[in-house]
């Protein structure tokens, strides 16, 4: 799977009028990964961004969570599925060094995702969709309410 793949995938998943919210919040946590692909915000700082309540940021990273797309690293700290949305670049080779001391590194997409199918704390759908070849789940992710899917 590649970023523009992707792409049209999530725009056909969230096209919900009820979910649109969640394709917005994906586009901004795409905006918002550091080198290497890990996102640290809060939902509440997501939300103030948005215009949105941390609640409903809550709710629509459920959703990207449910569906694979998205997982928590740790409090405040999330990560999107690498074959589709990862930020490569170069980064300090240990966070914790200070910036005069730190060596650089190279961070390449297919080192990443590596690391994301050797970790045995990924959930199995999100390993799952970082496979190269992974095949996404089909259709809107809900059918309106007149059951007729969006166009």
């Amino acid at each position: 799977m590649d970023s523009t793949a992707f792409l049209l995938w999530a725009a056909q998943r969230y096209a919900a009028p009820d979910e649109r919210f969640v394709a917005v919040l994906l586009l901004a946590l795409i905006g918002s990964q550091e080198i290497g692909g890990h996102i640290t915000r809060t939902q509440q700082e997501l939300g103030q961004h948005l215009g949105y309540s941390r609640a409903h940021v809550a709710w629509a990273m459920a959703l990207l969570m449910d569906d694979g797309v998205l997982r928590r690293v740790r409090r405040g700290v999330y990560q999107l599925v690498p074959s589709a949305v990862l930020r490569g670049g170069v980064r300090p080779s240990d966070p914790g060094t200070p910036r005069g001391l730190a060596r650089r590194e190279r961070v390449h997409q297919l080192d990443l995702l590596k690391e994301i199918l050797d970790d045995a704390a990924a959930p199995e759908a999100f390993r799952a969709m970082a496979h190269v070849d992974a095949h996404l789940p089909n259709g809107p992710r809900r059918t309106p309410a007149h059951g007729k899917a969006q166009p």
